[in-house]
């Protein structure tokens, strides 16, 4: 994410702003940085590295995150500790997101836009769940004696209102 971020930044300070593809915002790199020998190439290997690196770690783990969601959600075996033939529902999860993910470059999404209308869907989604998280995590009807401390708590409201506030900024500036 951090290099996602930087990347944006450093294109968006210098004017460019419709990039649509990994490719293309590796090249869109290299001229912003000359003041080290040979540092297009450089910033063009290391966003590539970058990017496959964010690849082979979300693959997974946003795989696995929906087996685990959909067997609690279905009461299904789970686990990876668990061989294929004893949770079958939930290797077939990830192995259907992987083709889903898969199928995705082949069917003409644009990579790019995908990553930033899912950043923002995420971002959108996160307030309301991060408000049910803090109202839950200081519930003692639910958790008794093991409520939030003042420095959970702090740091967890100033999150989320850090949160709202940045979705209501984005949507008021949305159409401009």
């Amino acid at each position: 994410m951090t290099i996602i971020v930087t990347t944006a930044g450093s294109l968006h300070a210098n004017g460019i702003t419709d990039i649509q593809s990994a490719e293309q915002a590796a090249k869109a790199l290299e001229p912003l940085v000359t003041n080290f020998p040979n540092s297009g190439e450089i910033s063009k290997t290391i966003f590539a590295v970058g990017i496959i690196g964010t690849g082979l770690l979300s693959i997974p783990v946003l795989a696995g995150s929906a087996a685990y969601a959909l067997s609690d959600t279905f009461g299904w075996k789970e686990g990876l500790s668990k061989k294929f033939r004893q949770a079958k529902a939930f290797y077939l999860v990830i192995i259907i997101c992987g083709i889903i993910g898969l199928g995705i470059n082949f069917i003409g999404i644009n990579p790019i836009k995908a990553l930033v209308y899912t950043a923002v869907i995420n971002g959108v989604v996160a307030v309301p769940i991060l408000f049910l998280i803090m109202r839950i995590a200081n519930d003692k009807k639910i958790l008794k004696e093991k409520t939030n401390g003042a420095l959970s708590n702090a740091i967890g409201w100033l999150t989320f209102a850090i949160m709202a506030i940045s979705v209501v900024v984005m949507l008021i500036t949305f159409g401009k």
